[in-house]
């Protein structure tokens, strides 16, 4: 594969693995908004989905309750809370209808979808084509890029290219590694994103590359300690709310709501309160 086309299939890559626990699936992070809905009046006329939610005054959402700032409890053990969490309220309470949690690991939280345990996933769900196969996605509430992060005062990493020769830090096992080493970068291992940012701050790296919503939230908790953002990806990558395939009327009433929710600046508050930038665009 030529040197071009191999780093763009890695920067989608890595794109949808950036983002922790919502990285298990591979693909662009491009794909459509809604995906198929599936067959036509017939299965239309049996989808109970939206009426069931009405009927119950309640819709449940899995997330996972551990994975900080999306969805997790505040102080370790308060209140659920984080982006996801707040997003799927305000989604409720556009339905008309309380909003309410099962919390789950995340290997076993599509199987709760499909177990029936809840009625949506709202934790960082990338929307991949092979996703679509399975699920039905709502237009996306969330869109990311891959970054280089560098110094304040760095003037020789201003593009992926410009990494060649330069040295980041990368854990192994994320696709960020690949990515960086296509790029010409010599990659020092380290743990995760907590200590390839210090090598960055202490100068014993040139960089490192993660996800744009990582350093979002590293700055709005820390400030920005020295550091910028050099270059971002123009791949992005897509999280939506997933649902059960054929549960059309529950994912169309989601996306009304999330219109809605993007009209009145709800989603840009939500996301401003948690990142310092509206990620919903």
């Amino acid at each position: 594969m030529h040197a071009r086309h191999l780093r763009t299939a890695l920067i989608a890559a890595a794109l949808v693995v950036g983002l922790g626990a919502c990285s298990s699936t591979g693909g662009s992070g491009s794909a459509s908004a809604t995906g198929s809905t599936g067959s036509g009046a017939a299965a239309a006329g049996a989808d109970q989905s939206l009426a069931k939610v009405q009927k119950a005054g309640v819709i449940t959402f899995g997330t996972e309750g551990t994975y900080k700032p999306f969805s997790y409890h505040a102080d370790g053990g308060g209140d659920l809370t984080g982006f996801d969490v707040e997003v799927a309220r305000a989604i409720a309470s556009k339905l008309g209808v309380k909003a309410a949690f099962q919390e789950t690991q995340w290997d076993a939280i599509f199987a709760g979808l499909d177990a029936g345990r809840f009625d949506a996933i709202t934790n960082q769900v990338s929307i991949t084509p092979e996703r679509q196969a399975k699920y039905e996605f709502s237009t996306p509430y969330t869109v990311s890029t891959g970054v280089i992060v560098v110094k304040q005062d760095n003037t020789s990493i201003t593009s992926f290219d410009s990494l060649k020769g330069k040295t980041t830090a990368q854990s192994l096992t994320s696709n960020w590694y690949k990515l960086a080493q296509s790029s010409g970068a010599n990659v020092q291992s380290v743990e995760g994103w907590a200590q390839s940012v210090a090598l960055v701050q202490q100068g014993r790296v040139d960089a490192t590359i993660n996800d744009k919503l990582t350093y979002l939230d590293y700055v709005k908790t820390n400030g920005q300690s020295g550091l910028k953002i050099a270059a971002e990806t123009t791949d992005k990558s897509q999280s939506a709310v997933a649902l059960k395939k054929g549960a059309t009327a529950l994912t169309q009433a989601i996306d009304t709501a999330l219109k809605q929710l993007a009209d009145d600046g709800t989603l840009t508050s939500i996301s401003q309160k948690y990142f310092g930038a509206d990620v919903t665009k």
